[in-house]
């Protein structure tokens, strides 16, 4: 017998369609490997800022079926941005003071605030999801599969 309780599933799911959701830490960790954060499957990343519709593994839909889903992941990467910025820009001040070269930091500053977003965006899409489902885990309807165009048999 195991000495881990046991992990929550989907509410209402029958055992077929149950997906057990592991700690939070587990999902934030998953996330960062760019990995779905349910199950660790993948591939999931089609390209640098797109995924796919659904796991390969455990079927989750990465999108959780909501106008304006990632805007909480445009947010975290705001946060995140905003913070490399401010760290940077305090680090410069306090380490070159008085001598600093204004030109200098003003050019490091635009660079980070144009490539960290572009460097972090694959990252934030998958920690807000991971966040999402640790607050509010799967439901039945984040794991059915859409009907493919051209296989649904018309009507007569």
């Amino acid at each position: 017998m195991s000495s881990h309780p046991s992990s929550p599933t989907v509410p209402g799911a029958d055992s077929a369609d149950s997906l057990p959701l592991p700690r939070a830490r587990t999902l934030f960790a998953r996330a960062l490997r760019l990995r779905c954060p349910v199950c660790g499957g993948g591939p999931i990343r089609l390209g640098w800022v797109s995924l796919v519709p659904s796991c390969p593994v455990c079927g989750l839909h990465l999108d959780r079926g909501e106008p304006g889903y990632w805007i909480g992941s445009w947010t975290i990467n705001l946060f995140v941005t905003e913070g490399v910025f401010a760290a940077v820009f305090a680090g410069a001040l306090l380490l070159a003071w008085p001598a600093l070269s204004w030109t200098a930091l003003a050019v490091l500053c635009i660079a980070l605030a144009i490539l960290t977003p572009v460097l972090v965006f694959p990252y934030t899409k998958l920690l807000f999801l991971a966040l999402d489902l640790a607050f509010r885990p799967p439901e039945p309807r984040d794991l059915e599969s859409p009907p493919e165009r051209g296989l649904v048999a018309k009507r007569r």
